[in-house]
């Protein structure tokens, strides 16, 4: 039988949704969740995950100075249950008198899953479950993964290709506009962790950071796939690396070259593989076991096509110039592109002065 929700506990549940995307990648192993405190028909408090995860969401909604006696919260998972750093959501929501407690989906944490109801229920709080729950399995999913020990973390990865499909411009730097550019700083507020390799970050001068006035803070954790250690040593990267934690994969050992590396304050994270390269595999799996949940993928043609091939990858974003380059372009994604096809139906409805944004869902 399917439960029917009123359009008032959507509307209140969406809004809770839209604060926890506000930190979604930087709250490290906790969620990013987000609610609202809504008495008499109205908002009187939301909050969202702090960022690195704590205080949880309920907390920063709940530690206002007014009245929450008769309120009803909307969370966007099930508020914890178990004591850990904090003490448990529910008692807050308990001392705070709220009467109705509203979330989509259990929290798949052991220590609080499917917990939280009989602790409300005793009290004599209405506990409803299960609205907006197909955009909360699809909002948590990297968080889903990240409890699951044998399977991979969740995967996205973005590239940028001109109108004839090529990503490397030989005239220019850039293949998108600023717009582009600047929503492509947005997305990776959204990650905790950007991968890359040695030839995109050499050829490129890659930053790998969020560059939007407010959001630098947001900037993820940034590793680098380099076997070899063929980082250059002049790279604009280095200016960031004492604020954002970078890391560099390799199997190589050089003493002078990891002396510098370390002094530009970046972590060495060496991987044994006998293989001509590195099983993108257990590259992944020991992002993981760091703890990273939310990987964002920002390199050229081959290594993109590798995770698309060995199917690592949940979505791709594919920005599109409005330029065609002809035999200025280099490395072309047609092939790709074409199997995979861009549908109006995956175009991301943002205004990128003659550019195009595509969201690709892979699997």
């Amino acid at each position: 039988m399917r439960t029917i929700h009123n359009n008032s506990e959507s509307k209140f549940m969406k809004l809770a949704f839209q604060k926890a995307y506000e930190h979604l990648g930087s709250t490290k192993e906790n969620p990013s969740v987000g609610c609202v405190v809504v008495k008499n028909g109205s908002i009187i408090s939301s909050g969202t995950t702090s960022i690195n995860g704590r205080p949880h969401a309920e907390i920063n909604a709940l530690k206002k100075n007014k009245s929450f006696i008769g309120s009803a919260i909307y969370i966007t998972l099930e508020p914890c249950t178990h004591y850990g750093k904090t003490s448990p959501c529910v008692n807050t929501i308990l001392k705070k008198g709220v009467k109705k407690v509203c979330y989509p989906i259990s929290d798949p944490d052991t220590r609080t899953f499917n917990k939280a109801k009989s602790i409300l229920k005793k009290r004599k709080i209405k506990v409803k479950t299960g609205v907006l729950k197909k955009e909360a399995l699809k909002f948590y999913k990297s968080y889903f993964l990240s409890k699951e020990k044998k399977v991979l973390p969740y995967i996205d990865a973005k590239i940028a290709v001109s109108k004839d499909y090529y990503s490397v411009n030989k005239k220019k730097q850039w293949i998108t506009n600023s717009y582009s550019r600047q929503k492509g700083h947005l997305i990776r507020s959204k990650y905790d962790c950007i991968l890359s390799t040695y030839k995109s970050v050499n050829i490129d001068n890659s930053k790998l950071n969020c560059r939007i006035e407010g959001l630098e803070h947001f900037s993820p954790n940034r590793v680098i796939i380099d076997r070899d250690l063929k980082l250059r040593k002049n790279l604009d990267i280095y200016k960031s690396t004492k604020k954002i934690p970078t890391y560099i994969l390799t199997s190589k050992r050089d003493k002078m070259k990891e002396r510098f590396f370390k002094s530009k304050h970046i972590k060495i994270i060496k991987i044994k593989d006998n293989k001509k390269f590195f099983s993108y595999k257990n590259i992944f799996m020991r992002l993981k076991k760091i703890g990273f949940s939310r990987i964002l993928c920002e390199s050229g043609l081959c290594t993109t096509k590798a995770l698309l091939r060995e199917n690592f990858v949940h979505n791709l974003y594919v920005f599109t110039s409005g330029n065609r380059i002809g035999k200025k372009g280099r490395n072309s994604f047609k092939n790709l592109l074409s199997k995979l096809k861009l549908k109006e139906k995956e175009k991301i409805n943002i205004n990128l002065s003659g550019d195009d944004l595509y969201k690709l869902r892979i699997k």
